[in-house]
C-alpha cells in the first residue's frame, strides 16, 4: 500500500488494490474437491517462504536483513512505542495506513493471521477449506473471548466482514469483496463465504484488517463513536486503553485472551509527527521503539549505543506513480526516457540511507518466493535495467518531439523519500530535455493524492511508496486493470484485464504467478508506474525491550505482545 492514504486499494503509503475489478473467467470445475482443498492448503500454509536468513541485503553492503529480534527474556509494566501520526480512527474496516494498522493489530484479530516470516496460518478460524473454487468455509476457534467480555459467535464473524461489504460503510477494503456473493453463517462456529467466482487474492487477505472480527454487540452499541473511543470489542492480546488526542494511546494487556498473553501489561504509543523529534525520543528513550525511522536518521540510530536498528523484509518498493497519461507522459518513449535517466543508486543512498537496493522491478522479489525457479526467473529477467543512462533516455525525448515539454510532480517534507526522490526526477528530467517542476504538497494533505481525483489535478506522478499486504505480486499488478482504484491514469488494455482475471481466478501458486509474471512484463514495457528501489522495514529497539519483527508483518500480526524486556 502505498505510505499514507485510505485505502482499499490505497492503504497508504498507500492504496493498493482495486476498487472496481472486472469479471473474471471461471475456471473449469474438473478438479475433486479433495484436490481443491489440497490446494486451498498450499495457498494457505505459505504465501512465501518467509524472508531471508540474517545476512547481506541482496546487491546492497549498506545493510543487512534479520529474520527476527532476540525473543524476550521476561515481560515489562510497559513499553512506549513511537509513531509519526495519530490515527483518525481505529476502525478495523478503516485500517489502511501505518498509524491504524500498527496498533489495530494488537488489538484486533482476523480469521487468518499473516505471520512474522511472511506466511499465513490460522488466525480466529482453526481452519478454512475451499470445497469448491466459489466456497470458502470458515470454522472458528471455540471460546474465543472478546473485550466487552462475549464469546465470538459465527454471528459476529458474519456481521464484521459484512461491515467490510457494505458500500456505503466507507471500509477501505471493500474492492477485496468484489467478488463476494454472500457471508453466511452455516454453523455456531462456522461461515461459508460465497464467491461470484474464484478469487485466489480473496482468502489471503482474510490475514489483513480485510478479515478483522469484532463484537457484534459492542460496535452496535458503540455506533458512529465506534473506533474513535471506547473499546473495539475485538479479540486481541490488548485491549484499547486511554486515548489522549493528540499524544499518545495506550493499550492494556487482556487477561482474557485465548492465545499467548502478551508479554508487556501495557503499550503506549505516542505521536511523534517532526522527524528529528522521533528519533531524538528514541535516543533519550522517551520512546523505547519504533517502525518507519527516519531514513535520515539510519546512521545516527545505528551507531547512538542505546539501542539496535534492525532491517527486515518489507515488501515494500518506492516508486513514482503515474498519474496522468493527458500531457507528455501520454507517450510511452517520454516515461520510458525518464526512467532511464533517473539515478536509482543516487536516490537509495541519499533518500534511503543506503537501506535500500535499485531495482527495474515494481514488485519486490520476496513476493515471489512461491513461484518455481523458472517462473521468478521469467518475472525479472528481460526487464529494462535500472542503470542510468542518459543519452539513450535524450534520444527517446527528441524521437517523441518531447524536449521542452513540462511535466509536474508531487513534492512533500513528509519525508527525505518523498522529497529527494521528486528532486531525483527533475534533475533526470532536465538532464534529458524535460521541463520537470516540483509542486509542494503539504504533509498532512499528502495522503490525499491516493483518494481525491482534485488532489491530483495538475499533477502528472508523485513518489509512492507502495508495500504488499499479501505475499503475492497480484497485490500490486492488479492496481493497473481497467478502473482499479490506484489506476490513476486510466491506462486500460483488454489483454492485461484478462491476465488480472486469469490470475485471480487461479489458486494454484505456480500458475497463479507464471501469470503475474506475464503482467510485470507487460507494466514493466508500458512503463505505468517508475520502479525505483526495494526498501526494507527498518525497526529500533532500545537495550531495554526486544522481541518485535523485523518484517512488515507488523501490519496485522499482534507484534506487540512479543514486546518483553530484554534481560531478566
Amino acid at each position: 500500500m502505498p505510505r499514507s492514504l485510505p485505502r482499499s486499494g490505497a492503504r497508504t503509503a498507500a492504496a493498493h488494490t482495486a476498487a472496481a475489478r472486472t469479471a473474471g473467467t471461471r475456471t473449469t470445475a474438473s478438479r475433486t474437491a479433495a484436490a481443491l482443498i489440497a490446494l486451498a492448503a498450499v495457498s494457505l500454509a505459505a504465501a512465501c517462504s518467509g524472508p531471508p536468513k540474517d545476512g547481506p541485503a541482496p546487491g546492497s553492503a549498506a545493510f543487512k536483513l534479520s529474520a527476527g529480534t532476540p525473543a524476550a527474556a521476561g515481560e515489562l509494566d510497559s513499553f512506549t512505542w513511537a509513531l509519526y501520526a495519530e490515527p483518525p480512527t481505529l476502525d478495523y474496516i478503516a485500517a489502511f495506513d501505518y498509524p491504524q494498522n500498527t496498533i489495530v493489530s494488537n488489538v484486533c484479530e482476523s480469521l487468518m493471521r499473516w505471520t512474522p516470516q511472511l506466511t499465513m496460518a490460522p488466525g480466529l478460524a482453526e481452519k478454512a477449506a475451499n470445497p469448491d473454487p466459489n466456497t470458502w468455509v470458515y470454522d472458528l476457534r471455540p471460546g474465543v473471548k472478546f473485550h466487552d467480555g462475549g464469546v465470538m459467535t459465527a454471528d459476529d464473524v458474519v456481521f464484521s466482514l459484512g461491515r467490510q461489504l457494505d458500500p456505503e460503510g466507507g471500509s477501505a477494503w471493500n474492492s477485496n469483496f468484489a467478488n463476494v456473493e454472500s457471508i453466511t453463517k452455516t454453523g455456531p462456529l462456522q461461515v461459508t463465504v460465497k464467491l461470484k467466482q474464484p478469487d485466489a487474492q480473496f482468502p489471503q487477505y482474510m490475514a489483513t484488517a480485510a478479515g478483522v472480527v469484532a463484537s457484534k454487540a459492542g460496535v452496535e452499541k458503540a455506533g458512529k463513536d465506534y473506533g474513535t473511543s471506547g473499546s473495539l470489542d475485538c479479540t486481541g492480546p490488548f485491549t484499547l486503553g486511554a486515548w489522549n488526542k493528540g499524544q499518545s494511546i495506550e493499550l492494556q494487556r487482556f487477561d482474557g485472551y485465548w492465545g499467548t498473553k502478551a508479554k508487556s501489561a501495557k503499550a503506549v504509543f505516542t505521536f511523534l509527527t517532526d522527524p528529528s523529534a522521533r528519533t531524538n525520543a528514541m535516543l533519550s528513550g522517551e520512546a523505547d521503539g519504533g517502525y518507519l525511522i527516519p531514513t535520515e536518521s539510519y546512521d545516527r540510530l545505528g551507531k547512538s549505543g542505546v539501542g539496535t536498528l534492525y532491517f527486515g523484509e518489507g515488501l515494500s518498493t518506492v516508486n513514482v506513480n503515474v498519474t496522468s497519461m493527458k500531457g507528455a507522459l501520454g507517450d510511452v518513449r517520454v516515461r520510458r526516457a525518464l526512467s532511464m535517466a533517473l539515478d536509482r543508486r543516487g536516490f537509495v543512498k541519499a533518500g534511503l540511507g543506503g537501506a535500500g537496493t535499485a531495482t527495474n522491478s515494481l514488485t519486490t522479489k520476496a513476493v515471489w518466493a512461491a513461484a518455481p525457479e523458472d517462473v521468478r526467473k521469467a518475472a525479472f529477467d528481460g526487464l529494462p535495467s535500472p542503470e542510468q543512462n542518459i543519452e539513450q533516455a535524450k534520444a527517446l525525448i527528441k524521437e517523441a518531439g518531447a524536449t521542452g515539454k513540462t511535466v509536474t510532480i508531487a513534492t512533500s517534507a513528509i519525508g527525505q523519500d518523498v522529497s529527494l526522490l521528486a528532486t531525483a526526477v527533475q534533475a533526470a528530467g532536465s538532464r534529458i530535455g524535460l521541463d520537470v517542476q516540483l509542486k509542494t504538497i503539504a504533509p498532512n494533505a499528502f495522503t490525499a493524492l491516493f483518494t481525491d481525483p482534485q488532489a491530483r489535478e495538475g499533477l502528472d506522478m508523485f513518489p509512492e511508496t507502495y508495500y504488499d499486504s499479501i505475499t503475492d505480486p497480484m497485490d500490486l499488478l492488479s492496481n493497473f486493470q481497467t478502473g482499479a482504484f490506484q489506476n490513476y491514469a486510466g491506462y486500460s488494455d483488454p489483454a492485461y484485464d484478462d491476465l488480472v482475471t486469469k490470475a485471480r481466478a487461479d489458486y494454484d501458486p505456480a500458475r497463479r504467478m507464471a501469470t503475474a509474471a506475464q503482467l510485470q512484463k507487460k507494466a514493466a514495457d508500458e512503463v505505468l508506474w517508475i520502479p525505483v528501489a526495494e526498501w526494507p522495514t527498518a525497526v529500533f529497539l532500545n537495550k531495554r525491550i526486544t522481541g518485535a519483527p523485523t518484517t512488515i508483518s507488523y501490519l496485522y500480526y499482534p507484534w506487540a505482545a512479543d514486546v518483553g524486556a530484554a534481560a531478566r
